[in-house]
């Protein structure tokens, strides 16, 4: 099982963004999907969480201004990023809560991170 995510870069103070994360390998179901972030000089924080019911959860700091999605055909978990702010400059890294095909047990996998620069 792996994960890519996709879609970081730099943008401009009130910007946009939309990150993607696709699930790949032998999977048999994936429960709980997110987003966290680590930002420089700080510890790695959730960002958002969505579970299989379509059910979500945010960080305060990203509240209105964040939604978190997920395509259970492709296997993909989004995460729409608008009224980007210099705070949310950080590596966003994906989770997936993943039962591979033959096992009964889920595990967590990570993405390997993509960045988000928000600068003037």
């Amino acid at each position: 099982v792996q994960l890519q995510a996709s879609g970081g870069g730099s943008v401009q103070p009130g910007g946009s963004l939309r990150l993607s994360c696709e699930v790949t390998g032998s999977i048999f179901t994936i429960s709980s999907m997110a987003w966290n972030r680590r930002a420089p000089g700080k510890q790695r924080e959730s960002v958002a969480t969505i579970f299989k019911s379509g059910n979500t959860e945010y960080a305060d700091s990203v509240k209105d201004r964040f939604t978190i999605s997920r395509d259970d055909l492709k296997n993909t978990v989004y995460l729409e990023m608008n009224g980007l702010k210099p705070d949310d400059t950080a590596v966003y890294y994906c989770y997936a809560d993943v039962t591979p095909t033959g096992s009964v047990h889920y595990s967590g996998y990570w993405g390997p991170g993509t960045l988000v620069t928000v600068s003037s």
